[in-house]
C-alpha cells in the first residue's frame, strides 16, 4: 500500500500519499452534492461552495483568497451530483497553512447577507453562460430525460428562479444534514512524515463536533427511453445518444470503463473519432463519456455537425454501438485496449492534484484507494465475453435516448 490512513474519534479521515516533491497537494472531500438538495433549492450545493470563499468567523474574503496565493499557492473548488471538493496546491512548508484554511472554509463561513446576494448575481451569469454552450447545456437536459423527477436529474447550478429564492437557513440545513463528518476526507500528497502530519491533522480538525446524520438520498425509479429534438438558436446540430449504466459498485464498472474509452475516450484512435471525423469528415467533435454515481451512472454518446450531416452521423454512431453488440473483440483488440487504457491511467497519475483528489474519494466511496497494479489487474482480468455482456446491456437499442438540439428555422 503506497498510502496511509488516520482517522479522528469524530470521524473526519486523513489519506496520506508520500512523495519526494517540493510541491504539495491537497483536496477535502465531502460526500455531498446537488442531489442531496431539498426539493425546490437546485442549486444550493454549488452556492454553498461559492460561498465558503466569502467569509468566515476570523477572514474576509481577501484574507481567504490570499491566504495560499501570497505564498505561491492555488486554491479552487467544484461541486458534482454527489461531491463537494476544495483542493490547493503549494509549497511543502505551508502544508498547515492550507489544510487549517480548508477547515476555516467548511466549518467557519459565517454566509453573510450581502455576499449571498452578491453571489446570486455571478452563478445567474454562469448559468447564462452556460445555456450559450450548447455542447454543455445538452448534456443537462440529457441527464433530466434519464433521470426525470429525480435530485440526480437537477442541473448542478440550480435554474434562475431556485437560485433566487436560496436563503442562509436553507444553507444552514442543508449543512447540518449532509455534511456528515464521517463523510469527509481530507488527501494530502506530499514529503511529510506520517506521524506528524498526523499531529497537525489532530490539532486543526480534533475539535470539529462529530456529525454522523445518515444521507437519505431518493432511489432511482424506472426509464423510460425517448427520443427528441429542440429547436434552438444554433448554428449546428448537437446530439447525445445514451442509456443508464452502472454504478461505482457494479462488477462490469472497470469494463464499461475500458469499452467507453475504446469506444470514444481519450485520444484520436477511438472507434467513433476514426469512422464519423477521420473517415468521412462530418464532426469534429465527437466522444463517448462514462460517469458513474454510488447507485446508477450514465453513458452517453456525443456529437456536433451540420445539420444535414446529422443523420448520418447518428446513423454510424448506431452502426458502431451495434458492431459491440453482436461481436466479441479479438484478443488483439481487448489486449491493445487495455494497453490503452491503462496507460492513460498511468498518464494520469502525472497530474499531481487529479492523483490526490481521484485517492480521497476512492476512500470515501470504497474505504480504500486502488494502487496502479491493482487498477491495472482488475483493466486485465476484464474479458472479451464481459465485454460483449456488457455492450449488449448498456447499448441495447430500446433502451437509448437520443436529444438532439437543432438550429431553429
Amino acid at each position: 500500500m503506497d498510502y496511509q490512513v488516520f482517522t479522528l474519534p469524530n470521524g473526519i479521515r486523513l489519506l496520506h500519499k508520500p512523495t519526494t516533491s517540493l510541491l504539495s497537494h491537497a483536496c477535502i472531500i465531502i460526500n455531498a452534492g446537488s442531489r442531496d438538495e431539498m426539493s425546490g433549492k437546485d442549486g444550493l450545493a454549488h452556492f454553498i461552495e461559492h460561498l465558503l470563499f466569502k467569509k468566515t468567523e476570523k477572514r474576509s474574503t481577501s484574507q481567504i483568497l490570499n491566504r495560499l496565493e501570497l505564498v505561491g499557492g492555488d486554491l479552487n473548488a467544484y461541486t458534482t451530483k454527489e461531491y463537494t471538493c476544495i483542493h490547493a496546491s503549494f509549497l511543502n512548508p505551508y502544508l498547515e497553512r492550507a489544510i487549517e484554511l480548508f477547515q476555516d472554509l467548511v466549518f467557519h463561513s459565517v454566509f453573510p447577507q450581502d455576499e449571498m446576494e452578491k453571489e446570486k448575481g455571478v452563478i445567474l451569469d454562469e448559468i447564462a453562460s452556460y445555456q450559450d454552450q450548447p455542447e454543455e447545456a445538452i448534456q443537462d437536459d440529457f441527464e433530466d430525460i434519464l433521470f426525470a423527477n429525480h435530485e440526480l436529474g437537477r442541473n448542478i447550478l440550480g435554474t434562475n428562479d431556485t437560485v433566487n429564492t436560496l436563503q442562509r437557513p436553507d444553507i444552514l440545513h442543508f449543512l447540518s444534514k449532509s455534511y456528515n463528518t464521517h463523510e469527509i476526507v481530507i488527501g494530502v500528497l506530499g514529503n511529510y512524515d506520517f506521524k506528524k502530519l498526523c499531529k497537525i491533522f489532530t490539532k486543526i480538525y480534533s475539535a470539529i463536533p462529530e456529525n454522523n446524520v445518515i444521507l437519505n438520498r431518493k432511489p432511482i425509479a424506472q426509464y423510460q427511453a425517448i427520443e427528441k429534438t429542440v429547436q434552438k438558436s444554433i448554428g449546428q446540430t448537437h446530439t447525445v445518444i445514451g442509456n443508464r449504466a452502472y454504478s461505482i459498485h457494479h462488477e462490469h464498472k472497470t469494463g464499461l470503463l475500458l469499452l467507453n474509452n475504446l469506444l470514444g475516450g481519450t485520444g484520436m484512435s477511438s472507434k467513433l473519432n476514426l469512422q464519423i471525423r477521420e473517415k468521412h469528415g462530418i464532426a469534429y467533435t465527437i466522444e463517448s463519456n462514462y460517469t458513474a454515481f454510488s447507485d446508477t451512472g450514465i453513458f452517453s454518446v456525443y456529437f456536433g455537425t451540420d445539420e444535414e450531416k446529422s443523420a448520418k452521423a447518428l446513423s454510424l454512431v448506431h452502426k458502431e454501438l451495434k458492431k459491440l453488440r453482436d461481436n466479441k473483440l479479438s484478443g488483439i483488440a481487448l489486449h491493445q485496449a487495455k494497453q490503452k487504457f491503462t496507460g492513460l491511467i498511468a498518464l494520469g497519475e502525472e497530474n499531481r492534484i487529479g492523483l490526490i483528489i481521484s485517492m480521497t474519494k476512492s476512500l470515501t466511496d470504497y474505504g480504500k484507494a486502488d494502487t496502479l497494479d491493482e487498477i491495472y489487474a482488475k483493466a486485465n482480468a476484464v474479458t472479451a465475453d464481459q465485454i460483449l455482456e456488457i455492450a449488449n446491456e448498456v447499448f441495447e437499442p430500446s433502451k437509448l435516448t437520443t436529444l438532439v438540439f437543432e438550429p431553429s428555422e
